[in-house]
């Protein structure tokens, strides 16, 4: 497969009580929100980008990308828009990335995809902590991961384990996974970028 046929998808649909319910999405770092940063670094390493959110869509619309919201009620997590986008899409594969971190890799995609194996999903190991919903996931675990919500279960590395995903390591690069949660992640953010 051609990484061009990935389906990239930015998690933006989450209730962001650390940043003080902003929506963190469209948090302004440098003058320019956050998602847009990530989808800077994404887009050319797929063949296209969607957001999932769940507020604020007519704003995310003006990008022109696909906006997809939850399906399931209630800011269940990452995991509902993760099977929001792939139930929107007949791609095979998913690039997924929180809208929280701007520093992703430009050979995020590669990595994963020469590493997983036969894996149906593989996620960044930074060296010191696994960032499950930095992730590729292969269509097929759709049912697995509806069934799981349904179940009321909502822990990403466990259901990411359960389907038998495997960590890829990123070691040594730690800063490009650090996320901006909070007012204080942000104002050292915009120092240091």
């Amino acid at each position: 497969m051609r990484l061009s046929q990935l389906q990239g998808a930015i998690l933006a649909g989450g209730r962001a009580t650390r940043m003080g319910g902003q929506d963190k999405g469209l948090v302004q770092l440098n003058g320019q929100p956050l998602w847009q940063r990530v989808y800077t670094r994404l887009a050319p390493q797929t063949g296209g980008v969607m957001i999932s959110a769940n507020r604020n869509i007519a704003e995310y619309q003006k990008s022109g990308l696909p906006v997809v919201q939850d399906t399931l009620s209630g800011f269940p997590g990452p995991l509902a828009g993760m099977l929001a986008v792939l139930a929107s899409s007949d791609r095979e594969w998913f690039l997924f990335c929180p809208c929280d971190v701007p520093g992703i890799p430009q050979d995020l995609a590669r990595r994963l995809w020469e590493n997983k194996q036969a894996a149906p999903a593989a996620w960044v190991h930074d060296g010191e902590r696994d960032h499950p919903t930095i992730a590729l996931v292969h269509r097929r675990l759709q049912a697995p991961l509806r069934e799981y919500l349904q179940a009321g279960e909502r822990r990403v590395m466990v259901f990411l384990r359960q389907a038998g995903g495997v960590p890829v390591s990123f070691a040594g690069q730690h800063s490009a996974f650090a996320n901006v949660n909070s007012p204080d992640d942000l104002i050292l953010w915009q120092e240091n970028n």
